[in-house]
């Protein structure tokens, strides 16, 4: 077993034939990761990407091939692991990030009140903050390891990776969006938008990696509290980044050590969320 990468949260593990992602407990905000852990955050996290995994496995293939402990190498069958691990089939990943939006808020609205547009995009006038959009829209972004990662076009896209596969990545997460954002809906949730990454199998069939509509890669609101016309209420980071606002944190590292508080609120909407879409008790 050899790491050949760590990110913000998660740490890549070859295995042969495959691949072994671990989802931790660390928790980052503007591009800095926090010096706490979040408990149970890596396992809501891996278990919630496999659940979106099997049901939206109809519409597209994907790299899961199991989150079971005892499937994992022997090095990983440690508590600290326990529920964080997910084991993948290897691909040739896309250097896009597809964003789907269904709302019009964060960055999007910010650019909305300046110029009508999201990303480039021409959009109706007299939208409100948080208001959903007539269709979802697809703003791709590039792919980076350090810094950040930068708007571009449909056309800028398929310039990266050819026009019929641009197509293709956008139709497809259109469709996931559209059909996990009605199902979560109906468990209480709005999916506002979100973030999908897609690879490349050896026979060049699109697959989809990565993580899956989890509080870290989406914004989910709760639908009993939305209203138009303001910020919402979030299970996901947001309430982490407002925190550290307050404070006046200056977004570059080292980053604040976080209170109790925000860790337990942080970890509780984790788990509030994780048991709204799935149906299930996390403990």
């Amino acid at each position: 077993m050899k790491q050949i990468g760590k990110g913000k949260v998660r740490d890549i593990y070859d295995v042969g034939d495959y691949l072994v992602l671990v989802t931790s407990d660390r928790i980052s905000a503007f591009d800095v990761v926090m010096p706490d852990m979040v408990p149970f955050k890596g396992s809501i996290l891996n278990r919630l990407s496999a659940f979106w995994f099997d049901l939206t496995k109809e519409v597209i293939p994907n790299h899961k091939v199991s989150i079971r402990d005892a499937d994992m190498p022997r090095e990983l069958q440690y508590d600290e692991y326990e529920g964080c691990c997910m084991l993948v089939k290897k691909l040739k990943m896309l250097p896009t990030q597809c964003i789907v939006r269904g709302y019009i808020t964060g960055s999007g609205w910010e650019t909305y009140k300046e110029n009508g547009t999201i990303c480039g995009i021409k959009l109706p006038e007299g939208l409100k903050e948080s208001e959903k959009l007539s269709v979802p829209i697809f703003t791709p972004t590039t792919k980076v390891t350090k810094g950040h990662d930068e708007n571009i076009s449909f056309e800028q896209t398929a310039k990266l990776i050819g026009e019929e596969l641009a197509t293709e990545v956008r139709n497809k997460s259109i469709e996931i969006y559209s059909m996990c954002a009605d199902y979560a809906k109906n468990r209480g949730i709005i999916i506002a938008d979100t973030k999908f990454e897609f690879g490349l199998d050896k026979n060049g069939k699109l697959v989809l990696a990565d993580e899956l509509l989890t509080p870290d890669s989406s914004r989910f609101w709760p639908v009993e509290s939305y209203k138009v016309g303001r910020p919402q209420d979030s299970y996901d980071k947001q309430f982490l980044r407002n925190y550290l606002t307050s404070i006046k944190w200056n977004k570059k590292p080292p980053a604040p050590k976080l209170p109790k508080y925000v860790i337990d609120i942080i970890s509780a909407k984790y788990i509030e969320a994780f048991e709204a879409i799935t149906g299930e008790e996390f403990y």
